[in-house]
């Protein structure tokens, strides 16, 4: 009973992982974030983000074992890999965000992430159909998240150092 558990368990754990890993290393500017950056409408509050986050890589985890635990077919190394690239790309991201507060190169890494996320949904489909479903809210989260680093980087873009501040 526990052996047909283990792959969807070690795929959540190693999901979740990564995620716990990437606001690990950006912690220190995850702090300064909040108190000193303009954020757009509708910013949830701080609190919301690393359930969400949460959430979503379950998800991911779940639909990878899903994918991985499926009967070989041509599209299953290939839906592994863009996985494996798309959890890569997330884990940048708040790096390049919160710790060099690089907002606009921040929304283009946020935009090549739903890209992948995109193919990662497409490719889990060939698959899976429930690992692929799983992706939604996924997909639905990164597309709010551009909003609000582009929010962030509209917001923000002419303080720094000799900037004058505010405009």
């Amino acid at each position: 009973m526990v052996k047909k558990y283990k792959p969807y368990l070690l795929s959540v754990l190693l999901a979740c992982a990564v995620g716990a890993l990437s606001g690990f290393l950006s912690r220190n500017g995850m702090r300064e974030f909040q108190t000193s950056v303009l954020k757009p409408p509708l910013t949830p509050p701080s609190i919301l983000f690393p359930i969400v986050w949460t959430i979503l890589y379950v998800l991911m985890g779940l639909g990878a074992a899903l994918v991985a635990q499926s009967p070989s077919g041509r599209f299953q190394r290939t839906a592994l890999r863009i996985y494996a690239l798309q959890l890569t790309v997330n884990f940048f991201w708040s790096i390049l965000f919160f710790n060099f507060s690089a907002y606009f190169a921040a929304f283009l890494w946020l935009i090549l992430l739903w890209v992948l996320v995109l193919l990662m949904i497409w490719s889990f489909a060939g698959v899976n159909r429930a690992a692929a479903l799983l992706q939604i809210p996924y997909l639905l989260w990164i597309t709010f998240a551009a909003y609000l680093n582009w929010g962030v980087w509209v917001l923000n873009r002419s303080i720094g150092p000799g900037s004058g501040g505010f405009p």
